[in-house]
């Protein structure tokens, strides 16, 4: 039996590595660890991470067309990451406004999440999840409700989170 304990890192396809590269600096705080000379592939960490590496992009020609995973085709729907505070979720929705990449927010019942879109159209999460404490009957029920992120750092506030 071996055990597997966690997501470590993402690879995906894009049409322009140093596009995407870009956004994920810019937008997200992503470090880059690894970037080849013509952005054949570049390697980007998460800023809190203690990874090599949580995700890297594949450059393979502006003249692709989009994903048609989830449309027409099997595929990844999205990546999630992780915040430490509500605070910080906040900070990160008025960051991904900002860059146009913001299309969607949910609260979860165990999270709260921000969906957006990358420079390819490539969907990922930012979410916050709530100490399982506070889970409830959330844990076992899948919820889709509008966010209410001010309401919910309120409530989360009072209890001794961030």
């Amino acid at each position: 039996y071996m055990a597997i304990i966690g997501m470590n890192h993402a690879v995906m396809y894009v049409r322009d590595a140093s596009r995407t590269q870009a956004f994920y600096s810019d937008v997200l705080g992503f470090a880059t660890i690894i970037d080849h000379p013509s952005a054949e592939y570049i390697f980007m960490r998460a800023p809190e991470s203690t990874n090599h590496h949580d995700i890297a992009f594949f450059s393979i020609g502006s003249d692709k067309t989009p994903s048609q995973a989830g449309k027409t085709t099997v595929g990844m729907y999205h990546i999630a990451w992780q915040v430490p505070t509500l605070e910080d979720l906040e900070i990160m929705r008025l960051k991904l406004t900002a860059a146009g990449a913001l299309v969607g927010q949910s609260d979860h019942g165990v999270n709260k999440s921000l969906y957006a879109k990358d420079p390819d159209g490539l969907e990922f999460e930012v979410m916050w999840l709530v100490p399982a404490e506070h889970w409830g009957n959330a844990e076992h029920t899948a919820i889709v409700r509008p966010l209410d992120l001010d309401a919910d750092r309120k409530k989360f506030e009072l209890l001794g989170y961030k």
